[in-house]
């Protein structure tokens, strides 16, 4: 699960890139948020989780960690993609599927928290 992790945060800093050159060339910041949040949330986050995950197999088995990894994989994609088109379209009605996705991943972080400070042994 660790490597798979780390395999899916390199989309994820992709796609931050991508959105921050495509701001660049087209100086319209609007995006800003989602292109932090990816690369935050998506790239950062998820690489230091599978960089544990592999070195420390113990939070990787543990029930905890399959929970961050789902958790993790289904609340920020739906945060981004509803930011992301609530930002472009200016469409209020998207902002629960912001608040839900956002919800979820701060739940995955605080699983992944829990299961660090209770799994992890030298």
């Amino acid at each position: 699960m660790g490597i798979k992790l780390i395999k899916i945060s390199a989309v994820y800093f992709a796609i931050g890139v991508l959105i921050g050159f495509y701001m660049s060339i087209s100086h319209s910041y609007v995006l800003t948020p989602v292109h932090v949040h990816i690369n935050l949330l998506g790239w950062t986050a998820l690489t230091l989780a599978g960089i544990l995950y592999h070195l420390f197999p113990s939070l990787e088995t543990s029930k905890l960690g399959k929970w961050h990894f789902w958790l993790h994989n289904i609340g920020l994609p739906i945060m981004m993609i509803s930011l992301a088109l609530m930002i472009i379209t200016g469409n209020s009605a998207l902002v629960p599927g912001t608040a839900i996705g956002g919800t979820i991943t701060t739940l995955a972080v605080l699983v992944f928290a829990w299961n660090v400070l209770k799994n992890l042994r030298t």
